[in-house]
């Protein structure tokens, strides 16, 4: 077992050292087909068989660009302000692992399509940071290894390994961050909302699902550290395949802490890869990090240079959807919400599936109601995203309208809700299956009433004599009576109408 890492007290690294920052992350796209073969991209297929000649990289099989993968390459890179090359190329990057059955992954090197972009990121008391990009480009995912038998997961340890090639050849854009210095204490809260940024701008431009729990956005995190009065940057360590936001955060926080307090030692950093453990926060020691040099690059000579035209590039630029910054300010104005109530949707991650519903028909503060509460709590119970619980935004604003119209109550809203997550299909379905419909006949309504003030005369009276609060009493026993299928509006009318009759 490794002995736990020495770390320095955060307050005490900031003072004596400026974090640098370097960001790598990698977007599976939501291409139908492989990057340069007809395999489908599909999640979670049987091991195997979503492969063909060219993607296990059998002899005399050849690569075809996928068409849409580069035009994704292309709008991530204007949505990012990068400027598109005129001419660029495909590289061989060289090197062998189980899980690259070419034993190279195709990549782009020294010619990116997209490069020197930026992306100003608002960190959550509303501070600007721009970090600059380096570049995007377009390669290709590795296959997948599942080790067996070990404690970890990881190979270490592991009796022996499974190797499923599904992924392997699915269309993958990264993009690299310039070093990103100056954040001081905020490094950490910086690379998770530089993170969070790009993510809900991929799912903007609809290129990926960004799925980080199933793998199809990553990041890469590397961290050095520098005194205050160096003018060169530290050695850095790069913490691979980080999946989620906050374990972004804790990544980049711990690995300054350990490094502080390695230098403090007289110690000096290696140059690695690091694995992060959810579990404990922490992360430990991979491989020692290549340098460019040792993946020996060359061109991919089985692939022509890619040259978009200026006019492809403009159509593409016309593509560009609002930006999620840009539409949630207009959110929060149309649905005059304050900076704290647009902060809570969204940490909530319910702004997307409340402007759906809204789109749908239904009141902004209506879809909000629903969202923020009762689905929220489902979603919270589930351990699962708002947007990932099985209903849909059309399926409430359906359900809202029929409360509008005085179709369903309240109280019955939430079972047809219910019945829609627990699969009992449309809400429609739902209200005949469940039998949830209000009761609108005023006859049936009239006999309960009758009922429900002669078993009450003292209320009777108070409302004869001008209370009408008092009938609160004989509506809820009317509610109760209709097993509370009955609209109280219309119940609470005709308690006052019988009353005084």
């Amino acid at each position: 077992m490794t002995a736990a890492a020495e770390l320095m007290d955060y307050d005490e690294v900031i003072a004596k050292f400026d974090p640098v920052l370097g960001l790598e992350v990698h977007v599976e796209l939501s291409t139908n087909t492989k990057m340069f073969c007809g395999c489908p991209v599909t999640f979670g297929g049987e091991p195997n068989t979503q492969v063909c000649p060219t993607c296990l990289g059998l002899p005399g099989a050849l690569p075809v660009v996928n068409e849409i993968g580069v035009a994704s390459a292309i709008r991530i890179g204007l949505a990012l302000n990068c400027e598109i090359a005129e001419w660029c190329r495909f590289a061989r990057k060289n090197y062998f692992y189980p899980d690259m059955p070419k034993n190279f992954q195709t990549s782009q090197y020294d010619e990116p399509i997209a490069f020197n972009g930026y992306l100003d990121v608002e960190l959550e008391d509303g501070t600007v940071v721009r970090v600059d990009i380096e570049r995007a480009h377009m390669e290709e995912d590795t296959g997948k290894s599942l080790h067996v038998g070990g404690a970890t997961g990881r190979i270490h340890g592991a009796e022996h390994s499974l190797l499923d090639y599904n992924r392997a050849g699915v269309p993958l854009i990264e993009i690299v961050t310039k070093p990103i210095t100056g954040t001081g204490s905020r490094a950490p809260e910086v690379a998770r909302a530089y993170v969070t940024a790009l993510r809900d701008l991929l799912r903007a431009l609809d290129v990926s699902d960004v799925r980080m729990d199933q793998g199809s956005l990553r990041c890469d995190a590397n961290v050095s550290l520098m005194l205050k009065d160096a003018t060169e940057f530290g050695t850095r360590t790069e913490t691979k395949n980080v999946n989620s936001l906050r374990s972004v955060e804790r990544a980049v926080r711990f690995e300054m802490t350990r490094q502080a307090a390695v230098l403090e030692s007289g110690g000096t950093i290696r140059q690695e890869t690091r694995h992060f453990d959810e579990s404990t926060g922490s992360t430990s020691s991979g491989r020692a990090k290549e340098t460019s040099e040792d993946y020996r690059y060359f061109p991919e000579p089985d692939l022509v240079p890619i040259a978009p035209s200026r006019e492809w590039v403009a159509e593409l630029r016309q593509t560009l959807p609002e930006m999620p910054w840009v539409r949630r300010k207009r959110i929060q104005q149309e649905w005059n919400l304050s900076d704290l109530e647009l902060r809570d949707l969204l940490n909530l991650g319910a702004v997307d599936v409340i402007a759906a519903t809204v789109d749908a028909g239904a009141s902004p503060a209506e879809a909000r109601a629903w969202w923020v509460s009762n689905l929220a709590q489902e979603a919270n119970t589930r351990g699962v995203e708002l947007g990932d619980l099985p209903i849909t935004p059309k399926q409430v604003a359906e359900v809202i309208k029929m409360v509008a119209e005085g179709t369903l109550t309240n109280k019955m809203a939430r079972s047809v809700v219910e019945g829609v997550l627990t699969g009992e299909g449309e809400p429609a379905d739902v209200v005949e299956k469940r039998g949830l419909k209000v009761v609108s006949d005023d006859s049936a309504l009239i006999a309960a009433v009758d009922e429900a003030l002669a078993a009450n005369p003292d209320i009777l009276d108070k409302i004869r004599s001008g209370k009408v609060q008092a009938a609160g009493k004989v509506v809820g026993d009317v509610m109760r009576a209709t097993k509370g299928q009955a609209n109280a509006k219309r119940v609470q009318e005709l308690v006052l109408e019988r009353a005084n009759a």
